[in-house]
Parts: structure tokens; sequence; C-alpha cells
């Protein structure tokens, strides 16, 4: 049986399984120390989407649900970009030509692949350097934490190719990120956000020489990979769940999610620890 098939959803119900031998065909995809890297590696184009990368990219986070060796996710782009958005040649160009329903289809797949970063259980860490545009920008969005450079160049270009710039979840996410007149700013403008002041707004987390920029997301994925990873994922949960949910709800959810996590053998272990003033040793149950 491929590896694919291993981890189709249908299959996978209830049976954890692996995705360090899942190979991907449209972007790089290895697993090393609990932490899945993907690669977007298109270089001499500073890594566009295509309709196929797009949907295996979606594929692939929907499938990192039921993967018990993953338990952080990298992105990253090589060559010294991130990511430049849809293909101007593969993408953009034979929109012109689609009926509605057709347009409609892809957009629905496109925020499919944000639905399924946001919903995936692990933490998503994004190493942005150089041109981050379009759906690029999108993607650093959607992880959880974005590590960038000073030569980062963020841009939510819908807006200079006549689109707006309510795209992807774009007018919802973003302004949870960097507030709602900044976001409003880079939606209307499309203008790039350069990674000091990316850094200033708290688009990103911390910014890193470009050559340091891949190994310290890296880093910062596999210290989450090593903690509490139950727990970690009940948190990314609880964060995107309680947008939609007055304070009480919100207290009361999190104070269930809680003692959940206080049922857990992680939870005891870092008891047993704190008491032998040791390091505790998590493992995700």
């Amino acid at each position: 049986m491929s590896q694919k098939k291993t981890l189709d959803p249908a299959l996978a119900a209830g049976n954890r399984t692996t995705a360090a031998d899942y190979r991907a065909t449209h972007f790089g995809w290895k697993v090393e120390d609990r932490v899945g890297t993907v690669s977007l590696n298109r270089p001499e184009r500073k890594n566009p989407l295509t309709f196929a990368s797009y949907a295996e990219l979606r594929d692939l986070f929907r499938r990192l649900r039921y993967a018990d060796d993953v338990k952080a996710v990298v992105v990253t782009g090589e060559g010294g970009n991130f990511c430049s958005g849809g293909d101007v040649h593969e993408i953009i160009g034979p929109l012109i030509g689609l009926s509605a329903p057709d347009l409609l289809t892809f957009t629905r797949m496109t925020g499919d692949l944000v639905k399924a970063m946001r919903h995936c259980p692990q933490p998503v860490v994004a190493a942005v350097d150089g041109v981050c545009a379009g759906a690029g920008a999108i993607v650093a969005m959607a992880s959880d934490l974005r590590f960038g450079t000073t030569r980062a160049k963020v841009a939510f270009l819908f807006n200079r190719v006549g689109l707006a710039g309510c795209d992807m979840g774009a007018c919802a996410l973003l302004p949870r990120i960097v507030g709602h007149g900044r976001a409003s700013e880079l939606l209307y403008t499309g203008r790039v956000l350069p990674g000091e002041e990316g850094l200033q707004w708290g688009f990103f987390n911390r910014l890193c020489a470009p050559e340091r920029v891949l190994e310290e997301a890296t880093a910062m994925a596999r210290e989450l990979a090593h903690g509490p990873t139950f727990a970690n994922g009940i948190t990314k949960t609880m964060l995107h769940q309680e947008w939609d949910m007055g304070i009480d709800a919100a207290i009361e959810s999190e104070a269930q999610a809680q003692a959940i996590c206080m049922l857990t053998e992680d939870f005891r272990r870092a008891y047993e620890a704190f008491v032998a003033k040791a390091k505790p040793v998590f493992e995700g149950h």
C-alpha cells in the first residue's frame, strides 16, 4: 500500500499513522525529529503556487491530522524567497477564461488550504525570507508563528490585480495579527510590508539573519514538537474556536479543555519531574 493511501483520512480515522514516507509531488517534504518541513521549491520563479500545489498542500495539511510522527510543521521557500503567490502563467492567466462556478470552485479550494492549516493540530512555523506575496503572504499569515528576515517583503497583492483583499480568510485573520487599521492599509493598497516593520506590527514573531531563518524556525518547531503536544493541539484549537465566543463561553470552554489536559500522562510527568528537579519528557498523551 502506498503512503498516500495510508495517509487517506478515510483509512486513518481512528488509527494514527506516519507521514515520514509521504512523497510530495509539487513541493519538498521531509520529517526529522518530529518536525515536518514543507519546502516550496521553484526558486527560479520565486516559488509560485499552481493549481496542483495548492491542492496538494491542502491535502497534506488535512492528512497531518492523522500523523503521529509529526508534532510541528515548518513552511519555507527555497532560493532566498518564500513564495511569490499564484503563478501568473499557470493560474492567473487561465482564471480569466473560467466561468463563475469554476472560479468559485477555485477560490473555495484555495481557502480550504487555510482551513486545513488552521485545523491541523500541529503548530505551523513559517520561515519567511525575500518575496512573500499574494497567496504566499496568506500561507505565512495562516501559520501559527512567523520568523522573518530584514529583507522579507510581505505583500497582499490582490488589490493590484483588481481583486478584493478578502482572499483566503485575509479579512478575518490579518486584523487579528496586526490590528484592523494596519490590516486595512495592507489589503486596500497591496503595499510591501518590510521585515522590520512586520516585526514592529506583530506580523513577525522574530527577525533572523537570512542564512539562519530556517534554522531558527526549525529550532522553534522542534522545541514545540518535544513539548506537551496534546496540550499544544488543544491550545491551537481554542485559539481558533474562541474567535466566535463571548468571554463567558470562552472561559467555560477553556475550563473543559484544561480539565481534559489534566487527565494526560504529560501532566503527571511534568509534576513528577518538578518534584525530582528534572526536565519533563513529554510524549503527547
